[in-house]
């Protein structure tokens, strides 16, 4: 479930909140020509306001609309068994969810394509997900008491200051990687947005800006673009079209499974078998992170990790779920791989592969540096033990 619809779209929109109060620089104020759309704001000003406009009772306000994903990174043609709504086939083309959010507890997210659907509902304790492609309805239970996931956050708790001190801590250290413009003009599903527009100072990076628009009036974020350096469209966006912030009607929150459905029950919570996959999943995510290894700082940072391509083997043999949701990680990398580009240095030798945000080099030793750099940056990061 958590490798669904739900999280390949949810994780990206969430992210955009992330992004923009995570970054920033002091106070800037945007130059723009013409009369603004917005009352000009600089950095520190936008993340306070928006800061207090989700610590408000309540959060985020009801909404609804379509959300768009396009991705264009260079990548070489990707394998096309997962399916229109598989990870894989999101690297790529364009992708589009409808969003319905009720409250916290009232969520559906629906990825139509020409022939299928698939929908996740989320209503109190109760959720469904529908996939038209194999007629097949998964009931999930929450039981009452399940524990919240625990996570780490460099950010402080919300009662611990206020949206001025928050904006303030926040902005900080950003100076040192990035510099920071608020744009008060733009636009987006026909709503007037602030843009937070992001610029790497590191030479070495790939990224040109990153630009994360909050809505003028509600400051939920409604896009996120990223450019490639030397490129004047987005190599990765995900954003709304069109948007409504009204409470969306109660129907939207109901399903019954059509007639012949197939339907399987599944729980989430203390000993529910959901509960143990994602927990099983958790342990296998906290291994590698022992693992891994970062060299550098800012857009600059690249993460080393043991890897080979006999990993990817066992996961593919042993996650049965993976090739349901459509991931077929094996079947990708072996077609990225007929493009590498072949490489040595005084730190061995290996395979390069870039696109237009991002460089990873696969080494003969067994390591995988991943990063948004150049190639010249990771092969240099290659030789760091």
């Amino acid at each position: 479930m958590r490798r669904g619809t739900f999280v390949r779209w949810g994780v990206p929109i969430a992210a955009a909140a992330v992004i923009g109060a995570a970054i920033g620089a002091g106070p800037v104020i945007a130059a723009v020509s013409g009369d603004p759309v917005l009352p000009e704001r600089s950095a520190e000003q936008l993340l306070a306001d928006a800061a207090a406009a989700t610590g408000k009772a309540g959060g985020v306000p009801p909404m609804s609309g379509t959300v768009q994903q396009t991705a264009s990174l260079g990548l070489p043609a990707l394998p096309q068994t997962g399916g229109p709504a598989s990870p894989l086939s999101l690297l790529s083309g364009s992708h589009e969810v409808k969003v319905w959010y009720g409250a916290a507890d009232k969520l559906r997210v629906a990825m139509p394509t020409q022939l299928n659907e698939t929908n996740l509902i989320v209503n109190g304790g109760q959720a469904w997900y529908w996939d038209s492609a194999t007629n097949t309805a998964t009931k999930l239970t929450i039981k009452p008491g399940t524990p919240a996931a625990a996570h780490t956050t460099p950010l402080p708790r919300e009662t611990e200051l206020t949206p001025q001190q928050l904006a303030e801590r926040l902005l900080a250290d950003a100076d040192k990687h990035s510099t920071v413009r608020v744009i008060n003009t733009a636009e987006v599903a026909g709503r007037p947005v602030y843009q937070l527009v992001l610029a790497p100072k590191e030479e070495s990076s790939l990224v040109q800006e990153i630009r994360v628009a909050l809505d003028g009036e509600t400051y939920v974020p409604l896009q996120v673009q990223v450019y490639a350096k030397g490129s004047a469209e987005p190599a990765y966006q995900v954003g709304f079209t069109q948007v409504t912030f009204t409470p969306p009607a109660a129907e939207n929150f109901t399903f019954t499974p059509p007639a012949g459905a197939k339907v399987e029950e599944k729980t989430l919570g203390p000993d529910g078998d959901v509960e143990a996959r994602v927990e099983e999943r958790a342990e296998h995510a906290r291994e590698v992170a022992g693992d891994l290894k970062v060299v550098g700082e800012g857009w600059s940072a690249v993460a080393v990790m043991p890897f080979s391509l006999s990993d990817l083997t066992a996961a593919q043999q042993s996650g049965d779920g993976e090739r349901r949701s459509g991931g077929d990680p094996a079947a990708l990398v072996d077609n990225v791989l007929k493009s590498a580009t072949p490489v040595s240095g005084t730190w061995g030798s290996g395979r390069l592969i870039r696109t237009k945000l991002v460089t990873a080099l696969l080494t003969d030793d067994g390591r995988l540096l991943v990063g948004a750099v150049t190639p010249e940056a990771i092969t240099k990061a290659a030789g760091t033990k």
